[in-house]
């Protein structure tokens, strides 16, 4: 059995850990906190901080067969690059690519040097899509009306024409000489721009070709994550992340059956395939629900970070359901069917469960 160790236990570790054990290997999850998130996920459980434990780090590499940083804490990250060549597996990892990923900043200059189209830098007119150069996803993005409220803003942040459509998100795999575009997925955001929900979308072929050609010229070893804006003006990448993304993954194993956990094995041990294509072998949703005045209602993924535990609630055929125990209660509900179809009704059933558990008879989502 394959075994894989995960460095952090929040939101990404959740992703990998799912989709680890769906390939059949064993979990280790190393984290500095005594409670952490996942734990219940996890097979086994290494209570200590790597930066003042790297023995405790290298022990742990002998009895793994990869390590992935499921974190984003800069200090940790160049902590592990600093001591790869001294452990005993890989670290299923592109510092490289996530050094400029990292940086909003850096990455626009990235798509420009190789013409991938991005929403314009300091417009002259509003409205105003503002966010800071280092946080992941939506943490601290706005969007500013008046040209006035630009005024005081630190001087750090990224100012950007705001361009209406949906949010699209692909992942790319690469092995530094072949790289994989894997399936298209929808990004439902709240009005904080966080994501709820997941569902697949179709093919996007100017999107795919733009996604291998930023990997490519990364030289990208490892897994990299693209999300763009359909807007009507034409395709415009907003950012990439070259790390292991969360919730866009799951949607994309249920609905084609690639293993993204696996195939990122396969770029450091064995090398991956380009892809012509990817099946569409079923149709899937993931959403987070919590209860509101009597009702089911969507909530960002950022609460689930609040939590204390995030565990399995209930599992059947097309359709699985996590739970988040915390200040309030988040469900992660994961729906998928041959059709759309067979889909709703796996979602209904799953509704009906909470709601149930909940003690909430009236369906409100």
């Amino acid at each position: 059995m394959r075994s894989i160790a995960l460095i952090g236990g929040k939101l990404q570790g959740f992703e990998v850990a799912y989709l680890a054990k769906k390939a059949g290997m064993n979990v280790v999850l190393v984290d500095r906190n005594k409670n952490p998130l996942i734990k219940n996920m996890v097979d086994d459980f290494h209570c200590f901080d790597v930066i003042q434990n790297p023995e405790k780090l290298i022990d742990t590499s002998r009895m793994v067969d990869g390590i992935i940083p499921v974190n984003e804490n800069p200090d940790t990250i160049e902590f592990l690059k600093s001591i790869k060549n001294e452990l005993e597996c890989p670290i299923l990892f592109d510092f490289d690519a996530y050094h400029i990923s990292r940086d909003k900043k850096r990455s626009k200059e990235y798509f420009k040097s190789i013409d991938v189209p991005t929403p314009l830098d300091n417009p002259i007119s509003p409205p105003f899509f503002v966010k800071p150069p280092c946080q992941s996803s939506s943490v601290g993005t706005s969007i500013i009306y008046e040209k006035g409220e630009l005024e005081g803003l630190d001087p750090s942040m990224l100012i950007e024409e705001y361009v209406c459509g949906d949010v699209i998100s692909l992942e790319v795999v690469g092995d530094g000489i072949n790289f994989a575009v894997i399936k298209e997925t929808k990004v439902h955001v709240d009005d904080t721009y966080d994501c709820h929900m997941i569902m697949p979308v179709g093919h996007y072929p100017a999107f795919r070709k733009f996604s291998h050609k930023l990997a490519k010229n990364l030289n990208l070893r490892g897994i990299m994550d693209i999300e763009a804006i359909d807007s009507p003006m034409g395709l415009k990448v907003l950012e990439i992340d070259a790390r292991f993304p969360s919730q866009t993954p799951t949607v994309v194993y249920h609905c084609t059956g690639i293993n993204l956990v696996e195939l990122l094995f396969q770029a450091f041990l064995s090398g991956v395939q380009e892809l012509d294509g990817v099946p569409d072998n079923n149709y899937c949703i993931l959403e987070h629900l919590t209860p509101k005045s009597g009702k089911l209602v969507p909530i960002g993924e950022h609460m689930i970070s609040q939590g204390s535990e995030y565990s399995e609630f209930h599992i059947s055929e097309g359709l699985e359901i996590f739970e988040c125990k915390g200040e309030m209660n988040i469900f992660t509900l994961i729906s998928w069917g041959s059709v759309k179809d067979e889909m709703v009704i796996n979602r209904q059933k799953g509704l009906k469960i909470i709601n149930e558990y909940l003690g909430i008879y009236k369906q409100g989502a």
